[in-house]
């Protein structure tokens, strides 16, 4: 079935409605809301309906349907309990060339109810074209838990800066590039974001019309991904990603190009100055960048050297947080980082760093759960330095293979044995300590557990 997506502008415009059940005063509330001029016709009414009659919101007629009734009417909607009135009432509406709308009766429709995610003058209707309007509701649920409650009050704003404009640029580039900044500016989130809105794009195409966003990625579960990073990838015209970001969040930018400057194994791509330097000529085009990361971007992420270079190019930026893969680990296994009565500090370092610290003003060397970013495949020495510190022979450690994936793999040891622990799939992560050793006393084998539990 090819179906049309159209908005009606009903205000003032007078539209039947046959019935005046449950189901009619469902559409009833619709229509009333944007402005139509009803005429019910039933025989009996819901006190809701009968209220509204007694109120002359609406005219209702008392009686059964009678074709003459459709005269003068643009639309009609026939929600009665029975399918032979409805049907009359679209055949009838048919001859006069009305559209009609039956309830929950497909063969007998001209069009469509949606299921609608309204935020003021925003609409966004979703169809099944009646196959089921239980999955148009799920998806309605999901989108609305994504929009800001405050876009209305935000479009409002949009809609003034747009005509002011309009109305002191003439059609020129700059203009196009003004209405184009205007139009992404981040989604608000907040009360406050109207006002934040109404300070105006600059009088002139210049680096101030440009906006970097710095998106933690999380683990590589699109569901872990947070609400705003969903937000942001979704309206990006440029995505530059690292290796380790999966197909599946690529995916949720279909209109955005896509550039790679990760690497794997040591292995670059491009270098730092040239992934900089992206950022920037992207940038300064008005193109909205996304630079997307695996795990959180200021945790090993290389985004103190990013963040220096557009603060040097006078580039506007925003960091967004994700969930790094040392909480996305702990979280799958599970384990807590922390333990009030084990581990009151957490030690985060990479597997060229994690040396003996030999820090007075550090913890005790016990008292902390050590995790280490790119432990490298022979632990061995590792094991060896941090024996040499003093750590016992039965530390607790876990590594974790491409944690929160499907293929996660998890490998319980000692430090003791910490040398002989398997190669794992890159990326992988070493998590130490007592907290970690809470776990169940059959986990602590030497074993590998295969992916996440169902």
């Amino acid at each position: 079935m090819s179906l049309l997506p159209i908005f009606l502008k009903l205000e003032g415009r007078p539209v039947l409605v046959v019935g005046a059940g449950a189901v009619a005063l469902d559409k009833i509330g619709s229509l009333l809301k944007v402005g139509a001029r009803l005429r019910v016709v039933a025989p009996e009414a819901r006190a809701e309906v009968r209220a509204l009659a007694s109120d002359s919101v609406i005219e209702w007629v008392q009686r059964g349907f009678e074709p003459a009734d459709l005269d003068g009417h643009e639309l009609v909607i026939a929600a009665t309990d029975q399918a032979d009135v409805n049907a009359a009432v679209y055949r009838n509406a048919g001859e006069r060339g009305i559209f009609c709308n039956s309830v929950d009766d497909i063969p007998n429709c001209d069009f469509f109810f949606g299921s609608v995610v309204a935020r003021g003058e925003l609409q966004i209707a979703i169809s099944t074209a009646g196959e089921s309007p239980s999955l148009a509701q799920r998806l309605r649920r999901e989108i609305d838990a994504q929009l800001p409650q405050d876009l209305g009050p935000w479009l409002e704003q949009i809609g003034e800066l747009r005509r002011e404009i309009l109305a002191t640029h003439p059609r020129t580039e700059e203009r196009r590039l003004l209405l184009h900044e205007l139009a992404h500016r981040p989604l608000c989130d907040s009360p406050t974001c109207s006002t934040r809105l109404m300070a105006k794009p600059a009088k002139a195409p210049s680096d101030q019309a440009a906006q970097v966003y710095l998106v933690g990625a999380g683990p590589g579960d699109p569901d872990l991904l947070t609400v705003r990073a969903v937000r942001l990838v979704q309206s990006a015209e440029v995505v530059l990603h690292d290796d380790l970001v999966p197909q599946a969040i690529l995916d949720l930018a279909p209109n955005a190009e896509i550039v790679n400057v990760g690497k794997r194994c040591g292995v670059k791509r491009i270098t730092q100055e040239e992934i900089n330097a992206l950022m920037i000529d992207y940038a300064r085009g008005g193109r909205v960048v996304v630079r997307l990361k695996s795990g959180d971007p200021l945790i090993f992420g290389r985004a103190a050297e990013e963040m220096d270079a557009l603060r040097d190019a006078r580039i506007r930026f925003e960091v967004v947080p994700g969930i790094t893969s040392a909480l996305a680990a702990a979280a799958s296994i599970p384990a807590s980082l922390t333990d009030r009565h084990a581990a009151s500090n957490v030690i985060f370092s990479t597997g060229h760093h994690a040396q003996s610290h030999n820090d007075a003003a550090l913890p005790s060397i016990e008292d902390a759960t050590r995790v280490v970013y790119m432990p490298g495949r022979d632990l061995t020495l590792l094991a060896e330095e941090w024996l040499t510190e003093g750590l016992p022979a039965d530390f607790p450690c876990v590594l974790v293979s491409r944690a929160a994936q499907p293929d996660q793999q998890v490998w319980h040891t000692t430090l003791w044995h910490l040398g002989s622990a398997p190669a794992m799939q890159a990326p992988s992560l070493l998590l130490a300590g007592w907290a970690v050793g809470k776990l169940p006393a059959s986990a602590l084998k030497g074993t590998i557990e295969d992916a996440l539990p169902a």
